[in-house]
């Protein structure tokens, strides 16, 4: 399957969008550990349609105009990981959750390391929140693009969520 992707720059870093014919794959860090993400050859491109969508949405999510993203999203993942980041999106926007309480909101209790090893798995960033996530008492604990990044998201969404505009 042939993917196609777009680098876009960000307040967190360029970003690489990552897309098949018809959903977002993966939103990728600048600073990608190899490996983290399986994704094979990608092709690069200017114009595909998930692409420009990803991007603006992004965009406007960057300018505080956007808390939930509307993509059509087709991440690769085990069955565990795809319920881990599927429970990702019950976390408002602004408002942080453990990986202990994470785990019991997808039925899987006692998997809060389980939960864990999946959210540093997740390819779609920002997109499918995996930032919202803290360690036990709030610790900031590891984090793909990078504990800066995992802070600049955190206050970010908390000062809109939480502003008079």
């Amino acid at each position: 399957m042939t993917l196609f992707f777009k680098d876009m720059p960000s307040p967190v870093g360029t970003l690489k969008l990552v897309a098949c014919a018809d959903a977002l794959v993966a939103v990728l860090w600048e600073l990608e550990r190899e490996g983290r993400v399986s994704l094979g050859e990608l092709r690069a491109t200017a114009g595909h349609s998930v692409l420009a969508l990803t991007e603006q949405q992004l965009i406007e999510y960057f300018a505080g105009e956007r808390k939930d993203f509307q993509v059509p999203l087709s991440p690769r993942g085990t069955p565990f990981q795809l319920k881990v980041w599927q429970g990702l999106g019950h976390i408002k926007y602004g408002v942080t959750q453990s990986y202990g309480d994470l785990a019991r909101v997808i039925g899987s209790g006692r998997a809060a390391r389980a939960v864990g090893a999946a959210l540093g798995r997740n390819p779609l960033a920002i997109v499918v929140p995996c930032h919202r996530v803290m360690g036990r008492q709030g610790a900031l604990t590891g984090f793909a693009g990078g504990l800066e990044a995992k802070k600049f998201l955190l206050g970010f969404e908390r000062r809109r969520a939480f502003s008079r505009d």
